[in-house]
């Protein structure tokens, strides 16, 4: 008889975008689901991958991280949003965004305690608080705006309460917060010992000149939060696996007793060729080449029976409807359109705890034009099933 484990979560073995990026790889199909770009990275962030190797930048970097990068990062947020960050004591680089997630509800939670997560919410949040031995308290954002019912926020709220996580630009629907929503959950938590986790790695990725309202940028909020972002969202290079956590010097205390003992260090030359690349002079804004991906995908769904959402204001995703094509569950129909018509997208299903099927397909647009084209031909074909 084999050996019982213990199930620390009750997510399934294996995500739906591991499920559909294995069927999309069976059927010879285009992948829209998971987000990452098919296209290369900047020469110049190559060529520093090199430098740093050939520099020496082999070996382990300091456990909070190359102070290079954070001083860089430390700069970069000085020059975009007027935040004075301590680079010493305020800044973690880690092996992801997804790993700092988990260290800072790790940080945050015991066994019986209760974080709230406003879904459709991307996969880990949820496993994440279980395996602290916390339980997830849903609560939804109202559709189609996917806008925050703060009225169902606070009913959710309780004395067990420890955490809220948050995510702006948002996974899947691309939403974004302004500063009423910081004020508004600034209000609820005024006066308890709620965390904030804010899940800010879409942050330069957002369209049609809006701003994004940082945590950070509200100083109530900042003193009890852990903002999380991502390089590989930023530049491309999701595959690096280096994001950063920013948080007071009192919290990021707490949360680097954890990370040395998790990981300790991160990829030492990939930190060295990210913090050379952000700080070069005239480096265009990334949003502007994905502006323009969303803005000619969107212009080549117009020839599909698929209805699109508003348009997302950023991310990598624009959510799609299929409603007048199938009454097919949106899993099983994703599933149909990756071995039918060979494109392979996320049912928004997947990213409910109950599975709340509004006939959602997320699309990413962080493709290749050609990728895009390719795409939107076979989706031009789907006829109502």
């Amino acid at each position: 008889m084999p050996i019982q484990l213990p199930q620390k979560h009750n997510a399934a073995d294996t995500t739906i975008f591991t499920v559909m990026s294995s069927l999309a790889q069976q059927h010879n199909a285009i992948n829209l689901s998971q987000g990452f770009p098919d296209f290369p990275i900047e020469h110049n962030l190559m060529q520093l991958l090199y430098e740093a190797a050939s520099h020496g930048f082999n070996q382990y970097a300091p456990m909070s991280g190359l102070p290079i990068l954070r001083d860089a990062i430390t700069r970069n947020f000085k020059q975009r949003y007027n935040i004075d960050i301590d680079a010493d004591h305020e800044i973690t680089i880690t092996p992801g965004a997804t790993y700092a997630i988990y260290t800072a509800f790790s940080a945050i939670l015991r066994a019986g305690d209760e974080a709230i997560v406003l879904e459709p919410a991307y996969d880990s949040y949820v496993p994440n608080i279980e395996m602290n031995g916390a339980k997830a308290i849903l609560v939804k954002l109202e559709a189609p705006t996917f806008s925050v019912d703060w009225n169902k926020v606070k009913s959710a709220i309780n004395t067990r309460t420890k955490a809220i996580i948050v995510n702006t630009p948002h996974n899947p629907t691309g939403s974004i917060w302004g500063k009423d929503d910081w004020q508004q959950l600034a209000e609820l938590v005024r006066d308890t010992d709620i965390m904030i986790i804010s899940d800010e790695v879409y942050e330069q990725l957002i369209y049609d000149g809006k701003p994004h309202y940082s945590v950070l940028q509200h100083p109530e909020l900042r003193e009890r939060s852990f903002a999380i972002y991502s390089f590989g969202k930023v530049f491309h290079n999701t595959g690096w696996k280096i994001g950063y956590c920013i948080a007071s010097a009192n919290l990021s205390r707490s949360f680097r007793r954890l990370h040395q003992f998790l990981s300790f260090s991160v990829n030492t030359p990939a930190q060295y060729a990210l913090a050379k690349h952000i700080i070069q002079p005239g480096l265009q804004a990334v949003n502007i080449m994905l502006e323009e991906k969303r803005n000619y995908f969107l212009k080549l769904m117009h020839n599909t029976p698929f209805k699109m959402l508003q348009q997302t204001n950023g991310s990598y995703f624009q959510l799609g409807s299929f409603e007048g094509i199938s009454d097919m569950p949106d899993t099983e129909f994703a599933q149909w359109l990756t071995t039918e018509y060979g494109v392979a997208t996320i049912p928004v299903s997947a990213f409910y705890g109950d599975k709340t099927d509004n006939k959602l397909l997320r699309f990413c647009f962080a493709k290749k034009e050609e990728t895009l084209l390719a795409a939107t031909e076979r989706l031009s074909l789907v006829k109502s099933c």
